[in-house]
């Protein structure tokens, strides 16, 4: 009976081991996200890769760049202007990932203060998606990536 149990609760567990977006990839759905992505962040962000490309956007220079930014420091686009505040951040270790990013994009301000516990303004305005929709934003840009990775190892 006591095999039984702890099977069956180690079968009911599984799917939550995979249901916080720490398995292989980002949880979001790209697809959703490539559309919101065109709607909320083109008018300031560009995913450019590393010969020039534009992968998604508009030349948007508002925003950094946001090729590869799995995995990155925050704050770490050479050239780019941050605010104090984002550069605390980074002081601080910040790194982009699935998490991290679903928190700050509704509200950078409130996610940079909260993470360096220091006062100050970020110059993302607060966006009118969910952290839902941030995951997804976050899986269309990561696999921007991803694919050209996976062309250079070919």
């Amino acid at each position: 009976m006591i095999r039984k149990l702890t099977f069956a609760a180690a079968l009911l567990s599984a799917p939550m081991a995979f249901a916080d977006g720490h398995g292989d990839g980002p949880s979001g759905d790209a697809e959703a996200g490539e559309n919101l992505f065109n709607r909320n962040c083109v008018s300031c962000h560009v995913v450019r890769d590393d010969d020039d490309n534009v992968l998604a956007g508009r030349n948007g220079r508002t925003g950094p760049n946001l090729y590869r930014i799995s995995g990155r420091p925050s704050a770490s686009i050479e050239g780019f202007r941050y605010s104090s505040l984002a550069q605390a951040a980074h002081d601080a270790g910040l790194v982009w990932d699935e998490d991290n990013f679903a928190a700050y994009v509704p509200n950078a301000t409130d996610f940079l203060t909260e993470f360096t516990g220091e006062r100050g303004r970020s110059t993302m305005t607060p966006q009118r998606v969910s952290a839902e929709d941030a995951r997804d934003i976050f899986a269309f840009i990561a696999q921007l990536g991803d694919e050209m990775e996976e062309e250079d190892s070919e």
